[in-house]
This record gives structure tokens, sequence and C-alpha cells, in this order.
């Protein structure tokens, strides 16, 4: 709502209710504040509430998680096989390659 329409809307009261009936708006306008507000807050301490608890059951699972490992038994891998040996390539000098005078 822009300005323009707040005040088109203000002035239609004033036209239908007089002057007398602005007290009474402005009342009924600040509890509906004040209660959309609280409602408001409510709910963000309800979400960051739940939040705060995954967390500390996240972190105890986690916890827990550790403390299997720790506790767990080793296990023994079986020994990795050797790679085959590749072939050593020979590098032929020049002076063996045969050079002719």
């Amino acid at each position: 709502m822009s300005a323009g329409e707040i005040l088109l809307i203000l002035f239609i009261y004033l036209l239908m209710f007089g002057a007398k009936g602005v007290p009474a708006l402005a009342q009924t306008l600040g509890k509906a504040v004040y209660q959309f507000r609280n409602a408001t807050k409510d709910v963000q301490q309800e979400i960051m509430k739940s939040a705060n608890d995954i967390r500390k059951e996240a972190a105890n699972n986690v916890r827990l998680d550790q403390m299997d490992l720790e506790d767990a038994p080793t296990t023994h891998r079986p020994p990795q096989m050797a790679k085959p040996a590749e072939p050593e390539a020979t590098v032929e000098s020049p002076t063996s390659q045969g050079s002719s005078k």
C-alpha cells in the first residue's frame, strides 16, 4: 500500500464515522499491531527452540558415533598385492648404436 492509498482510506473513514471515530480506529490498529508483533516473536522463538533441539540431538548422535568407533574392534585388512615390476627400459648409448666411420 502506498501513502496515497492509506490517506484515501483514512479520509473515507473520517467522512463515514466523523472525528469521534478516529481514536477508536487508532486504538484498534495499535492493538492489532501489538498482537501481530507478539505472534511473530512467538513463532520465531519456537523455530529457534526447535533448531537448538535438533542441533543438540545431532551433536549427541555424533558423540555416540565417535564412541562406537573407539570401542569397535580393529579389523585387519588383507595385505595389498604388489604391483608387477615393469620391465626396465634400456637406453642405448650413442656410441653403441653402430656408428660406422
